[in-house]
């Protein structure tokens, strides 16, 4: 059992995240959800978490905004791929429940001191703002982290904003160079994995084949949100890249990787946002992250499928 808090900003790939780890409540003691700024501006992310609340059946689950632009360089969006409301296929609204009164960094700064030690688990789906800022806050709140697992970065994969780097790196390389220097133990899903865990038709049917809501409107996303990147990348099928966080805090077999040392480039140029994943071990640092490189896609969907269909 995971004590879990799901930073993220949603994304049609985060929502599927969301969706998924709120299917699985045996597993994930899921405690609230905080949003940045990142795939669309925050107004749009906090919006679209509370949908993802609102689908899944549960407005308990509370919201609370974020961080509104990066630690220092100018905020940037993905609304050429995630289209202007963040969620493409789907048709979006207000929900019914508001966002949870006060700031994601306060609250994760007072979660995180109130917690047992090493208690809690931070899955985070986006740019690492809100971590970041805490961080530097309240140092004191490591000691609450039981462990990080972020969908960011790539290696072998190459990056999917610029050459190197990998969007959520890229939009706040500060907060992720912060993150990654703050001594808990830190699992990364980068594109290396999230490239090789493809939709297809198939798996597509299944899902829209169960029934319910939630069923639809994943296939639905995903109907919409795969062929771009299909075609971007020249792949047989898109990634849910973001998805793969919950799948590795539910059935971490399904995966294979190995500690490493990582760091983040945040100079200015053409490597700025690229995390340096030092496979070989070639510079002798200490490793500080379970860098993931392979995964069971089949494993995967039907893990996906499965909870979906227990949603409404």
């Amino acid at each position: 059992m995971h004590t879990l808090i799901i930073d993220t900003d949603p994304g049609a790939d985060d929502v599927i995240a969301l969706l998924f780890a709120m299917a699985a409540p045996e597993a994930l003691k899921l405690q609230a959800l905080t949003t940045v700024a990142g795939n669309v501006p925050l107004a749009k992310t906090s919006r679209n978490a509370r949908l993802a609340c609102e689908w899944a059946g549960r407005p308990d689950i509370p919201v609370y905004a974020g961080a509104e632009q990066p630690l220092q360089r100018a905020p940037i969006y993905a609304a050429n791929i995630h289209g202007r409301e963040g969620i493409t296929g789907v048709t979006v609204h207000e929900p019914a429940a508001p966002l949870a009164e006060g700031h994601a960094v306060d609250y994760l700064v007072r979660t995180l001191r109130a917690v047992p030690e090493k208690s809690l688990t931070l899955a985070m789906l986006g740019p690492q703002t809100n971590l970041a800022l805490a961080l530097e806050q309240a140092p004191d709140i490591v000691r609450g982290l039981r462990e990080l697992v972020l969908m960011a970065g790539a290696h072998f994969n190459g990056g999917n904003i610029t050459p190197t780097a990998e969007f959520n790196v890229f939009a706040d390389p500060h907060a992720a160079e912060a993150v990654l220097k703050c001594g808990v133990p830190i699992t990364m899903l980068p594109l290396d994995v999230t490239h090789k865990i493809l939709t297809s038709d198939e798996r597509i049917a299944r899902l829209r084949a169960i029934g319910n809501q939630a069923g639809q409107i994943v296939a639905d996303i995903l109907g919409a949100y795969a062929p771009q990147e299909m075609r971007h990348y020249d792949m047989p099928g898109g990634p849910v890249h973001d998805a793969t966080v919950i799948a590795y805090l539910l059935q971490p077999s399904l995966f294979r990787g190995k500690l490493i040392n990582v760091e983040v480039d945040s100079r200015e140029g053409m490597g700025f946002g690229q995390t340096v994943a030092d496979w070989y071990g070639s510079l002798h640092r200490t490793p500080n992250v379970n860098w993931i490189v392979e995964g069971d896609a089949q494993g995967f969907f039907d893990l996906l499928t499965e909870h979906i269909a227990r949603l409404p």
